[in-house]
């Protein structure tokens, strides 16, 4: 489906990708700092790289001059980057008072983004955490001195929860506390766990038994979850033909305009009760992002539209 960009986070996108003057996308060379986060299988990754004006004496009173970064993510991904080296740069921050900045800073300055995508400013956020990190281990800062706590890769080691997307039990408990996320949906729009086969919902130890954990079960009589709305908004059973007329009518209307953009386009080959079987042509046919557009794109589409159980099946 076509997402709803404000006009600051279009105009953002389209200067990066043009290489316009004054963006950053791109690698700092020899940083100060340098941090990653995400993965390339996931879809989404970051590399944050910056370089500061060196204090000669006081390592704390280091400047950050330049930022850069390189994406493999979407429009708001490139966008929420684009952001986040804006407001540091902008702001002539230490790399202490960057770690300020938050996932909702980057959704303020980019005149807002859609909730399915506000895992992209969380992903430059983490990104900027693990570059503050960087240096501070290169200038002999002891953080854990100065009371700042940085969750780096090593300390979110731990159980996979959602193995779609590599998300483990030590992350997701932090960032349900950091964003106070209360529900599945929520959890997965902040950061992607559960956006895919959906197995880890309700499975034992799953996101809802810790988003029980950290925030109290539903008591009796409380409103239904987010994920009883979505099935109640598709609750109306339908025939095999009706559920595959709607299906083509979702995939003409909102998914093939997309993938046409590119010069892209995708065929459905068959569709068996909730499985969509499907092929990418043109430019998206052997694409490296293929997976990703079939997963979040063509699939999530199809959920939000039709039924939440759909599952599309590359050929």
């Amino acid at each position: 489906m076509g997402w709803e960009y404000s006009d600051k986070t279009k105009q953002l996108f389209m200067d990066a990708v043009h290489g316009k003057p004054g963006t950053h996308l791109g690698e700092v060379k020899d940083p100060d700092g340098l941090g990653e986060h995400g993965s390339i299988v996931c879809g989404d990754a970051m590399r944050f790289t910056f370089r500061v004006n060196r204090h000669e004496t006081d390592p704390l009173q280091d400047r950050i001059v330049e930022a850069k970064y390189l994406t493999f993510g979407c429009t708001s991904a490139i966008a929420s980057s684009e952001a986040l080296c804006a407001i540091i740069e902008e702001g002539g921050y230490t790399p202490i008072e960057a770690l300020k900045i938050t996932n909702g800073d980057i959704v303020k300055y980019l005149d807002g983004l859609p909730t399915q995508k506000i895992h992209c400013s969380v992903m430059g956020a983490e990104a900027l955490q693990a570059a503050v990190w960087n240096w501070a281990q290169k200038r002999g800062v002891d953080l854990n001195k100065l009371g700042v706590a940085i969750s780096h890769e090593k300390e979110d080691e731990g159980r996979i929860v959602c193995k779609c997307f590599n998300v483990t039990e030590p992350y997701l408990r932090r960032k349900i506390k950091e964003l106070e996320l209360k529900t599945i949906p929520e959890v997965t729009a902040a950061i992607k766990a559960g956006g895919a086969c959906m197995t880890c919902h309700h499975a034992p130890g799953g996101l809802q038994d810790i988003l029980d954990e950290e925030w109290g079960k539903r008591e009796p009589g409380e409103p239904a979850r987010a994920e009883a709305a979505v099935e109640s908004s598709t609750g109306t059973k339908l025939s095999p033909y009706q559920f595959a007329k709607k299906v083509e009518k979702v995939v003409d209307e909102y998914v093939r305009p997309m993938l046409k953009r590119d010069g892209g386009d995708v065929e459905i080959v068959d569709i068996k009760d909730n499985l969509i079987y499907c092929q990418l042509v043109g430019a998206c046919h052997g694409c490296v992002g293929a997976q990703m557009t079939l997963k979040l794109m063509i699939e999530k589409t199809l959920k939000e539209q039709v039924d939440e159980r759909i599952r599309v099946i590359a050929l």
